[in-house]
């Protein structure tokens, strides 16, 4: 038996299931929210879905059959070409739905953020997990938190100015991972009340007028002061997401919905475009009920514990970093994709993880899960070198 096969059937099949289970969710939850417009282009979205998780799959697998330990050298010209994406978006971005965060090449579109924030963690995984072994000067945790914050700010500022929602992705993927990283409590208690103080500061003076507007609005709505809330202006969209999940109910009202007059689809009527990605989890609540979501949050709890499972039984600290950074960011989409269409939190658009449309997107967590899966994989390898016949156990130690 070859070791690459070994591998393949040493991959965590339980994960393997999952991830598929949610893709196919996923691509029937767009359908039920496009294939009945009169948009072709739209219509067939489904069929796009397919056809970006097919060309996802290979990378997945590829990642999770190569030893994790190549984004030692692989991290900064991976993080540099995420930063030279960024920089194109400035230079040739291509305005969608207000946001200017894609770019044209030949007949799709890209989005670099996402790749930015893959870049991210893996390079994050390497300073905390590899550099103090490699460079015992960054064994200093001060150091390593000032050289990830720099590293990490970069991209998330400019992130932030192209789409909020993925800007805000960095902050918790990045103190996950500190808290991991084996850094001393004193440190994250005192970055966390710096960010504590901060956040009025950017509320007054860094965010635009509509967005103090939702997240005003989304307060007001959630303890029933709509006397506040301007329905047809800041407040429209929270005001149909709210009609869209309760008039789900338990079951739903089926796919066939838009069929009967007097049950169509709020979702497909008011957001077609957005209703197959940043609101699908309303479509859900929709069109299959609170069973529904019950289901679909239960799917992707199960895959995050299982994210968090394989970072108890990782082999070092860089392949638990890999797994605690991909379990941070996929839960804070999921988090924010929940919360904004229940109206709990501001609608700052964030898709679900494999369930949303998107193509980068889709490639890339795949390409992350890949990344867990390897840790998974080569998690019985030992990570430390077998010690020379003529060397002392204080050498090995060092």
């Amino acid at each position: 038996m070859t070791p690459l096969f070994k591998k393949f059937l040493g991959m965590n099949w339980l994960l393997v299931l999952n991830i598929v289970a949610l893709l196919v969710f996923g691509v029937y939850a767009i359908y039920n929210a496009s294939a009945h417009k009169d948009e072709a282009e739209l219509a067939l979205k489904w069929r796009d879905q397919i056809r970006w998780a097919l060309i996802g799959l290979p990378f997945f697998f590829v990642a999770s059959l190569i030893d994790y330990k190549w984004i030692r050298w692989a991290c900064l010209p991976m993080y540099l070409a995420g930063i030279g994406g960024l920089v194109a978006v400035i230079l040739w971005g291509v305005d969608i739905g207000g946001n200017k965060a894609w770019i044209r090449i030949g007949s799709i579109t890209v989005q670099p953020s996402q790749f930015a924030i893959m870049a991210g963690i893996l390079i994050l995984a390497v300073i905390f997990g590899e550099l103090p072994r490699l460079m015992p000067a960054f064994r200093r945790p001060w150091l390593r938190i000032m050289l990830a914050a720099m590293v990490a700010g970069v991209p998330a500022v400019m992130v932030i100015k192209e789409d909020l929602g993925s800007g805000l992705v960095w902050g918790p993927m990045f103190l996950s991972m500190m808290l991991i990283g084996s850094i001393p409590f004193r440190y994250l208690i005192t970055l966390l009340l710096c960010v504590v103080s901060v956040v009025p500061l950017v509320y007054v003076f860094a965010l635009k007028p509509y967005q103090q507007a939702r997240i005003n609005s989304t307060w007001y709505m959630m303890t029933n002061q709509l006397d506040k809330v301007n329905l047809q202006d800041e407040g429209w969209v929270a005001k149909h997401l709210q009609i869209a999940v309760s008039t789900g109910g338990l079951e739903g009202k089926g796919p066939l919905s838009m069929k009967v007059p007097e049950q169509a689809s709020v979702h497909r009527m008011f957001f077609p475009h957005e209703s197959i990605n940043d609101f699908i989890f309303g479509v859900v609540g929709e069109e299959f009920g609170f069973r529904g979501c019950v289901l679909l949050l239960g799917g992707m709890a199960l895959m995050l514990l299982q994210g968090i499972f394989v970072a108890f039984c990782a082999r070092d600290q860089l392949g638990r970093l890999i797994a605690v950074g991909v379990v941070a960011m996929f839960f804070v989409h999921t988090f924010q994709n929940a919360g904004m269409n229940l109206v709990m939190l501001p609608v700052i658009g964030l898709p679900m993880p494999f369930v949303s449309y998107g193509g980068t997107f889709v490639v890339v967590t795949l390409f992350l899960m890949g990344m867990v899966q390897s840790v998974w994989v080569h998690r019985n390898i030992s990570a430390v070198k077998k010690r020379p016949v003529n060397s002392t156990r204080e050498e090995e130690e060092e």
